[in-house]
Protein backbone atom coordinates (compact mmCIF):
# COMPACT_ATOMS: atom_id res chain seq x y z
CA UNK A 1 0.00 0.00 0.00
CA UNK A 2 1.33 3.25 -0.95
CA UNK A 3 1.69 6.24 1.31
CA UNK A 4 -1.62 7.75 -0.07
CA UNK A 5 -3.25 4.71 0.38
CA UNK A 6 -2.30 4.57 4.06
CA UNK A 7 -3.01 8.56 4.48
CA UNK A 8 -6.71 8.45 2.85
CA UNK A 9 -7.06 5.30 5.07
CA UNK A 10 -6.36 6.89 8.27
CA UNK A 11 -8.36 9.86 7.48
CA UNK A 12 -11.39 7.61 6.99
CA UNK A 13 -10.84 5.80 9.95
CA UNK A 14 -10.33 9.21 12.11
CA UNK A 15 -13.37 10.42 10.54
CA UNK A 16 -15.46 6.98 11.19
CA UNK A 17 -14.14 7.71 14.92
CA UNK A 18 -15.36 10.83 15.15
CA UNK A 19 -18.52 10.71 13.88
CA UNK A 20 -19.34 7.43 16.07
CA UNK A 21 -18.50 9.02 19.67
CA UNK A 22 -20.63 9.49 21.77
CA UNK A 23 -21.40 12.79 23.73
CA UNK A 24 -19.88 12.82 27.28
CA UNK A 25 -22.29 12.78 30.56
CA UNK A 26 -22.38 16.66 31.70
CA UNK A 27 -23.73 18.02 35.06
CA UNK A 28 -27.70 18.06 35.84
CA UNK A 29 -27.12 21.15 38.38
CA UNK A 30 -28.08 23.80 35.56
CA UNK A 31 -31.48 21.32 34.39
CA UNK A 32 -32.35 22.80 38.21
CA UNK A 33 -35.45 25.64 37.70
CA UNK A 34 -34.17 28.82 39.31
CA UNK A 35 -34.41 28.92 43.08
CA UNK A 36 -34.89 31.94 45.14
CA UNK A 37 -32.63 33.66 47.75
CA UNK A 38 -34.77 32.53 50.16
CA UNK A 39 -38.32 31.21 50.99
CA UNK A 40 -41.20 32.15 50.65
CA UNK A 41 -42.76 33.58 54.42
CA UNK A 42 -38.99 32.99 55.57
CA UNK A 43 -39.27 35.67 58.59
CA UNK A 44 -35.47 36.47 58.55
CA UNK A 45 -32.49 36.16 56.63
CA UNK A 46 -31.29 32.31 55.71
CA UNK A 47 -28.32 31.25 57.36
CA UNK A 48 -25.57 28.86 55.82
CA UNK A 49 -27.22 25.87 57.69
CA UNK A 50 -30.35 24.42 57.86
CA UNK A 51 -32.21 22.10 60.18
CA UNK A 52 -32.19 19.68 57.70
CA UNK A 53 -28.68 18.76 58.49
CA UNK A 54 -29.24 17.85 62.11
CA UNK A 55 -28.87 14.32 63.07
CA UNK A 56 -32.59 13.07 63.98
CA UNK A 57 -30.89 11.89 67.23
CA UNK A 58 -30.37 15.42 68.07
CA UNK A 59 -33.31 16.59 66.13
CA UNK A 60 -35.26 14.46 68.64
CA UNK A 61 -34.44 14.80 72.27
CA UNK A 62 -37.33 12.44 73.62
CA UNK A 63 -35.80 9.16 74.59
CA UNK A 64 -39.06 7.26 73.89
CA UNK A 65 -39.56 8.87 70.82
CA UNK A 66 -35.51 8.11 69.61
CA UNK A 67 -36.32 4.50 70.65
CA UNK A 68 -39.56 3.98 68.71
CA UNK A 69 -37.64 5.86 65.66
CA UNK A 70 -34.72 3.59 66.03
CA UNK A 71 -36.87 0.36 66.07
CA UNK A 72 -38.54 1.73 63.15
CA UNK A 73 -35.12 1.98 60.90
CA UNK A 74 -34.19 -1.21 61.88
CA UNK A 75 -37.78 -3.10 61.76
CA UNK A 76 -39.76 -1.26 59.15
CA UNK A 77 -40.40 -3.47 56.36
CA UNK A 78 -40.23 -0.45 53.64
CA UNK A 79 -37.09 0.01 54.78
CA UNK A 80 -35.90 -3.70 54.74
CA UNK A 81 -37.31 -3.75 51.19
CA UNK A 82 -35.20 -0.67 50.45
CA UNK A 83 -32.01 -2.20 51.76
CA UNK A 84 -33.03 -5.50 49.21
CA UNK A 85 -33.06 -2.91 46.44
CA UNK A 86 -29.56 -1.52 47.54
CA UNK A 87 -28.06 -5.26 47.49
CA UNK A 88 -29.62 -6.01 44.06
CA UNK A 89 -28.31 -2.82 42.38
CA UNK A 90 -24.36 -3.61 43.86
CA UNK A 91 -24.74 -7.05 42.40
CA UNK A 92 -25.97 -5.12 39.05
CA UNK A 93 -23.19 -2.61 39.62
CA UNK A 94 -20.15 -5.60 39.96
CA UNK A 95 -21.82 -6.87 37.16
CA UNK A 96 -21.32 -3.88 35.05
CA UNK A 97 -17.72 -3.33 35.77
CA UNK A 98 -17.23 -7.25 34.85
CA UNK A 99 -17.60 -6.00 31.24
CA UNK A 100 -14.53 -4.41 30.62
CA UNK A 101 -13.13 -7.86 31.41
CA UNK A 102 -12.55 -10.35 28.88
CA UNK A 103 -15.25 -13.43 28.63
CA UNK A 104 -13.21 -16.19 29.24
CA UNK A 105 -14.54 -19.90 28.15
CA UNK A 106 -13.32 -23.50 28.80
CA UNK A 107 -14.07 -26.15 26.80
CA UNK A 108 -13.56 -29.85 26.67
CA UNK A 109 -15.21 -31.90 23.73
CA UNK A 110 -14.36 -35.19 22.39
CA UNK A 111 -16.32 -36.65 19.41
CA UNK A 112 -16.56 -39.99 16.96
CA UNK A 113 -17.54 -39.43 13.50
CA UNK A 114 -18.65 -42.66 11.59
CA UNK A 115 -19.65 -41.42 8.10
CA UNK A 116 -20.60 -43.34 5.53
CA UNK A 117 -18.68 -46.00 3.41
CA UNK A 118 -20.54 -44.72 0.07
CA UNK A 119 -18.99 -41.43 0.78
CA UNK A 120 -15.88 -39.99 0.13
CA UNK A 121 -15.21 -39.09 3.71
CA UNK A 122 -15.64 -42.84 4.60
CA UNK A 123 -13.91 -43.70 1.80
CA UNK A 124 -10.66 -41.62 2.23
CA UNK A 125 -11.16 -42.58 5.98
CA UNK A 126 -10.91 -46.37 4.90
CA UNK A 127 -7.93 -45.74 2.20
CA UNK A 128 -5.49 -43.75 4.07
CA UNK A 129 -6.33 -44.59 8.12
CA UNK A 130 -7.70 -47.93 7.87
CA UNK A 131 -10.92 -47.37 9.96
CA UNK A 132 -13.99 -46.34 9.37
CA UNK A 133 -14.21 -43.80 11.72
CA UNK A 134 -12.69 -40.40 13.27
CA UNK A 135 -12.14 -39.55 16.48
CA UNK A 136 -11.40 -35.76 17.52
CA UNK A 137 -10.48 -34.55 21.15
CA UNK A 138 -9.93 -30.97 22.38
CA UNK A 139 -9.48 -29.10 25.62
CA UNK A 140 -8.98 -25.30 24.88
CA UNK A 141 -9.51 -22.16 26.70
CA UNK A 142 -11.07 -19.38 24.45
CA UNK A 143 -11.13 -15.86 25.25
CA UNK A 144 -12.95 -12.82 24.46
CA UNK A 145 -13.24 -9.16 24.26
CA UNK A 146 -14.91 -6.12 22.92
CA UNK A 147 -12.78 -2.60 22.61
CA UNK A 148 -15.23 -0.04 24.42
CA UNK A 149 -14.59 2.31 21.45
CA UNK A 150 -17.77 4.20 21.61
CA UNK A 151 -17.99 4.58 25.52
CA UNK A 152 -20.85 1.72 25.63
CA UNK A 153 -19.42 -0.49 28.12
CA UNK A 154 -18.64 3.04 30.06
CA UNK A 155 -22.08 4.52 29.65
CA UNK A 156 -23.24 0.82 30.56
CA UNK A 157 -21.10 1.38 33.87
CA UNK A 158 -22.71 4.55 34.55
CA UNK A 159 -26.02 4.08 34.11
CA UNK A 160 -25.58 0.48 36.38
CA UNK A 161 -23.46 3.14 38.73
CA UNK A 162 -26.14 5.64 38.75
CA UNK A 163 -29.11 3.15 39.61
CA UNK A 164 -27.15 1.94 42.70
CA UNK A 165 -27.01 5.67 44.10
CA UNK A 166 -30.77 5.63 43.07
CA UNK A 167 -31.81 3.10 45.85
CA UNK A 168 -29.53 4.71 48.13
CA UNK A 169 -31.40 7.69 47.81
CA UNK A 170 -34.51 5.27 47.88
CA UNK A 171 -33.61 4.18 51.06
CA UNK A 172 -32.94 8.20 52.44
CA UNK A 173 -36.27 9.21 51.42
CA UNK A 174 -38.05 6.07 53.07
CA UNK A 175 -36.10 6.79 56.09
CA UNK A 176 -37.20 10.67 56.49
CA UNK A 177 -40.51 9.63 55.83
CA UNK A 178 -40.41 7.09 58.41
CA UNK A 179 -39.04 9.22 60.75
CA UNK A 180 -41.19 12.16 60.39
CA UNK A 181 -44.54 9.52 60.45
CA UNK A 182 -43.18 8.11 63.81
CA UNK A 183 -42.62 11.60 65.55
CA UNK A 184 -46.14 13.03 64.07
CA UNK A 185 -48.07 9.79 65.16
CA UNK A 186 -45.78 9.91 68.46
CA UNK A 187 -46.72 13.53 69.11
CA UNK A 188 -50.53 12.58 68.38
CA UNK A 189 -50.18 9.87 71.07
CA UNK A 190 -49.33 12.63 73.59
CA UNK A 191 -52.53 15.06 72.73
CA UNK A 192 -54.77 11.78 72.79
CA UNK A 193 -53.64 11.76 76.23
CA UNK A 194 -53.86 14.85 76.97
CA UNK A 195 -57.03 15.41 76.10
CA UNK A 196 -57.97 12.19 77.69
CA UNK A 197 -56.64 13.99 81.13
CA UNK A 198 -58.14 17.90 80.16
CA UNK A 199 -61.65 15.22 79.87
CA UNK A 200 -60.86 13.99 83.23
CA UNK A 201 -60.69 17.20 84.46
CA UNK A 202 -63.51 18.51 83.53
CA UNK A 203 -65.67 15.38 84.59
CA UNK A 204 -64.54 16.27 87.79
CA UNK A 205 -65.32 19.69 87.94
CA UNK A 206 -68.88 18.54 86.52
CA UNK A 207 -68.82 15.90 89.40
CA UNK A 208 -68.81 19.27 92.10
CA UNK A 209 -71.07 21.17 90.21
CA UNK A 210 -73.46 18.25 89.77
CA UNK A 211 -73.41 17.80 94.05
CA UNK A 212 -74.23 21.48 94.38
CA UNK A 213 -77.18 21.07 91.93
CA UNK A 214 -78.04 17.89 93.91
CA UNK A 215 -77.75 20.07 97.27
CA UNK A 216 -79.80 22.74 95.98
CA UNK A 217 -82.09 20.51 94.55
CA UNK A 218 -83.03 18.63 98.00
CA UNK A 219 -83.57 21.50 99.75
CA UNK A 220 -85.84 23.38 97.06
CA UNK A 221 -83.99 25.71 95.46
CA UNK A 222 -84.10 24.54 91.92
CA UNK A 223 -85.47 22.37 89.69
CA UNK A 224 -85.60 19.02 88.39
CA UNK A 225 -84.93 20.41 84.67
CA UNK A 226 -81.81 22.13 86.19
CA UNK A 227 -80.72 18.81 88.13
CA UNK A 228 -81.31 16.97 84.63
CA UNK A 229 -79.30 19.36 82.57
CA UNK A 230 -76.20 19.48 84.87
CA UNK A 231 -76.20 15.62 85.15
CA UNK A 232 -76.38 15.50 80.99
CA UNK A 233 -73.65 17.91 81.26
CA UNK A 234 -71.34 15.82 83.05
CA UNK A 235 -72.44 12.48 81.16
CA UNK A 236 -70.89 14.42 77.89
CA UNK A 237 -67.88 14.79 79.68
CA UNK A 238 -67.71 11.57 80.65
CA UNK A 239 -68.09 9.83 77.22
CA UNK A 240 -65.25 11.99 75.99
CA UNK A 241 -62.43 9.48 78.06
CA UNK A 242 -63.46 6.32 76.43
CA UNK A 243 -63.46 7.69 73.02
CA UNK A 244 -60.16 9.03 73.70
CA UNK A 245 -59.01 5.75 74.91
CA UNK A 246 -60.00 4.27 72.27
CA UNK A 247 -58.00 6.27 69.86
CA UNK A 248 -54.96 6.43 72.84
CA UNK A 249 -55.11 2.38 71.93
CA UNK A 250 -55.20 2.72 67.87
CA UNK A 251 -52.65 5.12 67.67
CA UNK A 252 -50.02 3.09 69.69
CA UNK A 253 -50.78 0.25 67.59
CA UNK A 254 -49.81 2.23 64.74
CA UNK A 255 -47.09 3.43 66.02
CA UNK A 256 -45.84 -0.32 66.92
CA UNK A 257 -46.63 -1.74 63.66
CA UNK A 258 -44.69 1.18 61.91
CA UNK A 259 -41.75 0.58 64.16
CA UNK A 260 -42.25 -3.40 62.73
CA UNK A 261 -43.47 -4.69 65.91
CA UNK A 262 -46.64 -6.23 67.17
CA UNK A 263 -49.06 -4.30 68.77
CA UNK A 264 -48.74 -3.03 72.54
CA UNK A 265 -48.60 -0.25 74.88
CA UNK A 266 -46.46 2.62 74.66
CA UNK A 267 -44.98 4.22 77.80
CA UNK A 268 -45.41 7.94 77.45
CA UNK A 269 -43.24 10.03 79.89
CA UNK A 270 -43.13 12.94 78.58
CA UNK A 271 -46.65 15.49 78.35
CA UNK A 272 -47.17 17.19 74.82
CA UNK A 273 -47.12 20.94 76.00
CA UNK A 274 -43.63 20.11 77.13
CA UNK A 275 -42.35 19.23 73.99
CA UNK A 276 -40.32 22.91 72.94
CA UNK A 277 -38.57 23.67 69.67
CA UNK A 278 -36.25 26.29 69.06
CA UNK A 279 -38.30 29.40 68.16
CA UNK A 280 -36.09 30.26 65.09
CA UNK A 281 -35.95 27.28 62.78
CA UNK A 282 -32.38 27.16 60.15
CA UNK A 283 -33.93 26.68 56.93
CA UNK A 284 -30.50 27.34 55.13
CA UNK A 285 -31.02 28.29 51.12
CA UNK A 286 -33.67 26.90 48.38
CA UNK A 287 -30.25 25.37 46.48
CA UNK A 288 -29.02 23.41 49.58
CA UNK A 289 -32.50 21.16 48.48
CA UNK A 290 -30.66 19.90 45.45
CA UNK A 291 -27.58 18.44 47.91
CA UNK A 292 -30.08 17.46 50.96
CA UNK A 293 -33.33 15.95 49.65
CA UNK A 294 -32.96 12.74 49.04
CA UNK A 295 -36.14 12.54 46.65
CA UNK A 296 -34.43 15.45 44.52
CA UNK A 297 -31.40 13.77 44.46
CA UNK A 298 -32.50 10.81 43.42
CA UNK A 299 -34.43 12.58 40.57
CA UNK A 300 -31.22 14.06 39.76
CA UNK A 301 -29.57 11.05 39.72
CA UNK A 302 -32.44 9.41 37.14
CA UNK A 303 -31.11 11.91 34.90
CA UNK A 304 -27.79 10.78 34.73
CA UNK A 305 -28.91 7.24 34.76
CA UNK A 306 -31.35 8.21 31.28
CA UNK A 307 -28.54 10.22 29.77
CA UNK A 308 -26.20 7.22 29.93
CA UNK A 309 -28.32 4.56 28.39
CA UNK A 310 -29.12 7.09 25.80
CA UNK A 311 -25.40 7.12 25.12
CA UNK A 312 -25.10 3.37 25.23
CA UNK A 313 -28.35 2.91 22.91
CA UNK A 314 -26.55 5.26 20.94
CA UNK A 315 -22.89 3.10 20.63
CA UNK A 316 -24.79 0.48 19.81
CA UNK A 317 -25.97 1.57 16.63
CA UNK A 318 -22.07 2.20 15.56
CA UNK A 319 -19.61 -0.70 14.69
CA UNK A 320 -18.39 -3.18 17.52
CA UNK A 321 -14.98 -4.57 17.38
CA UNK A 322 -14.26 -8.10 19.28
CA UNK A 323 -11.28 -9.92 19.24
CA UNK A 324 -11.09 -13.37 20.24
CA UNK A 325 -7.89 -16.02 20.88
CA UNK A 326 -8.65 -19.92 21.64
CA UNK A 327 -5.79 -22.15 22.39
CA UNK A 328 -5.40 -25.68 23.62
CA UNK A 329 -4.77 -29.21 23.18
CA UNK A 330 -6.04 -31.45 20.02
CA UNK A 331 -5.11 -34.82 18.86
CA UNK A 332 -7.33 -37.58 16.55
CA UNK A 333 -6.52 -40.17 19.47
CA UNK A 334 -6.95 -39.91 23.14
CA UNK A 335 -3.71 -41.62 24.05
CA UNK A 336 -2.09 -38.56 21.22
CA UNK A 337 -4.11 -35.64 23.33
CA UNK A 338 -1.31 -34.34 25.58
CA UNK A 339 1.36 -35.37 23.34
CA UNK A 340 3.18 -31.95 23.40
CA UNK A 341 4.38 -29.53 21.71
CA UNK A 342 2.65 -31.73 18.63
CA UNK A 343 -0.80 -31.79 19.74
CA UNK A 344 -0.73 -27.86 20.95
CA UNK A 345 -2.65 -25.37 19.24
CA UNK A 346 -3.76 -21.75 18.66
CA UNK A 347 -6.04 -18.96 17.15
CA UNK A 348 -6.22 -15.18 17.42
CA UNK A 349 -9.43 -13.24 15.27
CA UNK A 350 -10.45 -10.23 15.08
CA UNK A 351 -14.01 -8.92 13.92
CA UNK A 352 -15.83 -5.94 13.16
CA UNK A 353 -19.33 -6.14 13.02
CA UNK A 354 -21.71 -2.96 11.69
CA UNK A 355 -25.71 -3.11 12.46
CA UNK A 356 -27.36 -2.93 9.11
CA UNK A 357 -30.88 -4.81 9.30
CA UNK A 358 -31.38 -4.33 12.93
CA UNK A 359 -30.48 -0.46 12.92
CA UNK A 360 -33.43 0.89 12.67
CA UNK A 361 -34.81 -0.97 15.74
CA UNK A 362 -31.60 0.62 17.22
CA UNK A 363 -32.58 3.78 16.42
CA UNK A 364 -35.93 3.42 17.75
CA UNK A 365 -34.16 2.33 20.98
CA UNK A 366 -32.04 5.55 21.05
CA UNK A 367 -34.91 7.75 20.25
CA UNK A 368 -37.09 6.39 23.18
CA UNK A 369 -34.17 6.85 25.41
CA UNK A 370 -33.73 10.33 24.86
CA UNK A 371 -37.57 10.96 25.34
CA UNK A 372 -37.27 8.89 28.61
CA UNK A 373 -34.10 11.45 29.68
CA UNK A 374 -36.70 14.57 28.57
CA UNK A 375 -39.03 12.88 31.09
CA UNK A 376 -36.80 12.67 33.54
CA UNK A 377 -35.55 16.24 33.61
CA UNK A 378 -38.97 17.13 34.05
CA UNK A 379 -39.42 15.48 36.87
CA UNK A 380 -36.38 16.62 38.33
CA UNK A 381 -37.76 19.90 38.40
CA UNK A 382 -41.15 18.77 39.09
CA UNK A 383 -39.32 17.79 42.40
CA UNK A 384 -37.22 20.95 43.27
CA UNK A 385 -40.27 23.08 42.48
CA UNK A 386 -42.71 20.59 45.08
CA UNK A 387 -39.58 20.63 47.57
CA UNK A 388 -39.36 24.05 47.66
CA UNK A 389 -43.29 24.70 48.08
CA UNK A 390 -43.37 21.93 50.91
CA UNK A 391 -40.68 24.34 52.77
CA UNK A 392 -42.78 27.37 52.21
CA UNK A 393 -46.41 25.58 53.23
CA UNK A 394 -44.30 24.26 56.49
CA UNK A 395 -42.86 27.37 57.51
CA UNK A 396 -46.46 29.61 56.97
CA UNK A 397 -47.91 26.30 59.08
CA UNK A 398 -45.44 26.92 61.35
CA UNK A 399 -46.17 30.85 62.03
CA UNK A 400 -49.75 30.72 62.06
CA UNK A 401 -50.31 27.98 63.88
CA UNK A 402 -48.18 30.07 66.69
CA UNK A 403 -50.47 32.81 66.25
CA UNK A 404 -53.19 30.53 66.76
CA UNK A 405 -51.67 28.82 70.09
CA UNK A 406 -50.96 32.27 71.60
CA UNK A 407 -54.72 33.63 71.07
CA UNK A 408 -56.06 30.23 72.23
CA UNK A 409 -53.85 29.94 75.00
CA UNK A 410 -55.01 33.39 76.34
CA UNK A 411 -58.73 32.37 75.40
CA UNK A 412 -58.27 29.53 78.12
CA UNK A 413 -57.23 31.58 80.21
CA UNK A 414 -59.55 33.69 80.30
CA UNK A 415 -62.41 31.23 80.48
CA UNK A 416 -60.61 29.05 83.49
CA UNK A 417 -61.21 32.15 85.18
CA UNK A 418 -64.82 32.83 83.82
CA UNK A 419 -65.64 29.34 85.43
CA UNK A 420 -64.33 30.15 88.64
CA UNK A 421 -66.41 32.91 88.57
CA UNK A 422 -69.46 31.11 87.64
CA UNK A 423 -68.59 28.41 89.62
CA UNK A 424 -68.24 31.41 92.69
CA UNK A 425 -71.71 33.21 91.51
CA UNK A 426 -73.68 30.12 91.04
CA UNK A 427 -72.52 29.43 94.92
CA UNK A 428 -74.12 32.53 96.42
CA UNK A 429 -76.90 32.74 94.60
CA UNK A 430 -75.71 35.56 91.57
CA UNK A 431 -75.67 32.78 88.84
CA UNK A 432 -77.77 30.61 87.24
CA UNK A 433 -77.04 27.00 86.33
CA UNK A 434 -76.85 27.58 82.63
CA UNK A 435 -74.10 29.98 82.80
CA UNK A 436 -72.12 27.58 85.00
CA UNK A 437 -72.67 24.77 82.54
CA UNK A 438 -72.18 26.55 79.66
CA UNK A 439 -68.72 28.14 81.17
CA UNK A 440 -67.65 24.80 81.74
CA UNK A 441 -68.68 23.66 78.08
CA UNK A 442 -66.16 26.57 76.68
CA UNK A 443 -63.50 25.67 78.98
CA UNK A 444 -63.31 22.04 77.78
CA UNK A 445 -63.72 22.90 74.26
CA UNK A 446 -60.75 25.76 74.49
CA UNK A 447 -58.70 23.16 75.89
CA UNK A 448 -59.28 20.65 73.68
CA UNK A 449 -58.46 22.98 70.83
CA UNK A 450 -55.11 24.61 72.84
CA UNK A 451 -54.21 20.75 72.91
CA UNK A 452 -55.11 19.94 69.18
CA UNK A 453 -52.70 23.55 68.07
CA UNK A 454 -49.70 22.59 69.95
CA UNK A 455 -50.01 18.71 67.88
CA UNK A 456 -50.22 20.59 64.49
CA UNK A 457 -47.60 23.10 65.54
CA UNK A 458 -45.26 20.11 66.34
CA UNK A 459 -46.42 18.42 63.46
CA UNK A 460 -45.53 21.04 61.24
CA UNK A 461 -42.04 21.64 62.53
CA UNK A 462 -41.90 18.11 61.99
CA UNK A 463 -42.71 18.53 58.50
CA UNK A 464 -40.48 20.91 57.85
CA UNK A 465 -37.62 18.77 59.19
CA UNK A 466 -38.61 16.60 56.75
CA UNK A 467 -38.86 18.63 53.53
CA UNK A 468 -35.59 20.30 54.09
CA UNK A 469 -34.13 16.62 53.96
CA UNK A 470 -33.66 15.73 57.44
CA UNK A 471 -33.73 12.27 58.77
CA UNK A 472 -31.92 10.59 56.98
CA UNK A 473 -28.39 10.77 58.71
CA UNK A 474 -27.67 9.68 62.03
CA UNK A 475 -23.92 11.03 62.23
Amino acid sequence: MNSKAKLLTVFILSFVAWSCKTDKLVSNQYLAPNLPEQYRDQAKAPQETSIGSIPWRDFFKDQILQTLIDSAIQHNLDMKLALKNIEASQLSLKQAKANYLPSAQLQIRGNSTNPSNNSMNGLSLGQFLGQHHVEDYTASLGLSWEADLWGKIKNQNSAALASYLQTEEAKKVIQTQLIAQVAQGYYQLLMLYQLRDIAKQNLQLSDTTLRIVQQQYDVGDITLLALEQVDAQRLSAAALIPDFELQITIQENAIQILSGKLPQEIKIAEKLSNIQFPEELATGVPADLLSHRPDVKQAELAITASQAYQQYAKARMYPSLVISAEAGVNAFKASNWFNLPASLFGAITGSITQPILQRKELKTQYELARVEQEKNVLIFKQKVISAAGEVSDALISIQKLREKQKITSDRTNRLKEATKHANLLFETGMATYLEVITAQSNILQSELELAQVKKAELAAVVDLYRSLGGGWSNN
